[in-house]
Parts: structure tokens; sequence; C-alpha cells
């Protein structure tokens, strides 16, 4: 597909409705991407904050992710050098426990053209079980597990715990995330967006 194909391919994605019967508050389907992106997130879906505002981690959870990576604001939104791509495109709302998973349909029918269109990605940071199954599936069966795994697909991919509030006891019981895993993260952040 050309670069001239991904306006289209974006339209046609932030008007999808394949799963809107299944999502409690409508289709808002919020990505970021250029074909020039250095970086991809592959998250999980958004949630109500996102859904609300379109604009993808603008919520606690992107506050964490944005200083685990030591980015500000204004790099993280620039789509030129990062791509946010969740496994789901729109808000699944709340269950129980927390926000429903991702809807299966976006990755099913957008997520391989869309992640064609980024060659020039360097790294992946892989957020969650969810973005896990999907771009690590040969990976240790828990998250903790694949995550302190790391170094295994390091430099070009880092799987990632989710940075939602939610984690903060797995933050607390595993610190050895936040002593190795960041500033190596950090670090290779750095190395990609200025190259």
């Amino acid at each position: 597909m050309a670069d001239s194909d991904l306006i289209p391919l974006v339209d046609a994605v932030r008007s999808c409705d394949l799963c809107a019967a299944h999502l409690p508050h409508g289709p808002n389907p919020i990505i970021q991407i250029d074909p020039r992106a250095r970086i991809l997130i592959a998250g999980q879906a958004p949630g109500r904050k996102v859904h609300e505002s379109g604009i993808p981690f603008n919520d606690a959870s992107g506050e964490r992710l944005r200083d685990w990576m030591g980015v500000t604001r204004a790099a993280f939104y620039d789509a030129r050098r990062i791509a946010i791509l969740p496994m789901g495109f729109c808000y699944p709302g709340t269950g129980k426990s927390g926000d429903l998973a991702p809807r299966p349909e976006c990755a099913a029918h957008w997520r391989q053209a869309l992640l064609e269109q980024l060659t020039e990605v360097r790294l992946t940071l892989v957020v969650g079980q969810y973005a896990l199954a999907y771009h690590l599936p040969q990976r240790p069966a828990t998250l903790t597990d694949t995550v302190k795994a790391w170094r295994e697909y390091f430099p070009a991919v880092l799987p990632l715990p989710h940075p939602s509030p939610r984690n903060n006891i797995w933050l607390r019981r595993n610190t050895w995330f936040e002593e190795d895993v960041v500033p190596a993260l950090r670090q290779r952040v750095q190395q990609v967006l200025k190259a």
C-alpha cells in the first residue's frame, strides 16, 4: 500500500462502526499514525476519558507512559515520531473489574493494513496483555514473566505492563521494572527519536 493510501485508510478507520452494537458509548475510533513514525505504541483500547477527549492516552495512564518513555506531551503527540495503535480503537465500556477487553473486530479488520504503513518503526512498545498476545504470541505465560524477559525482545520490541493506576500494586511488587526496564526504555526512546 502506498503512502498516498494512508489518508483514505485512516478515514475509513475513523468512520468504522463494525462493532457499534457492542459499544455502550458508541464508536469513536482513536488512533495516531504517520508513515514516518519511529515508535509504535501497541496498546489495549481507549478508556472513558480518552473516548470523551478523542486523544489517545489523554489520562493518568498516558501521564505514566510518557514518564516511563521520558518524552514530553508534545513529542508524544507528534504522529511523525510516535504512532499509537491500540488493539481496539474504541472504548469498550466498563465491566466488574475495570474496562472491558478490546473488541476483536479492530485487529482482525484493520491492524495489518495499518502496520504495513509503519515502515520506519524502530521500537514497538507492547502495552498490556491483549497487545502482548498479538505482537508476542510465543511469550511466557504471564505478563510479569514476559516483562521480566524484556531483554529477549529488546531493542526492537519492549513488553510493558499497562501504565494504568490500577497497576500500582504490580509496580510496588515488581520494583525491578522501574529500576531496570524504565531507564533502558528512556535511553532507547531517545536513540530512536534522534536517529
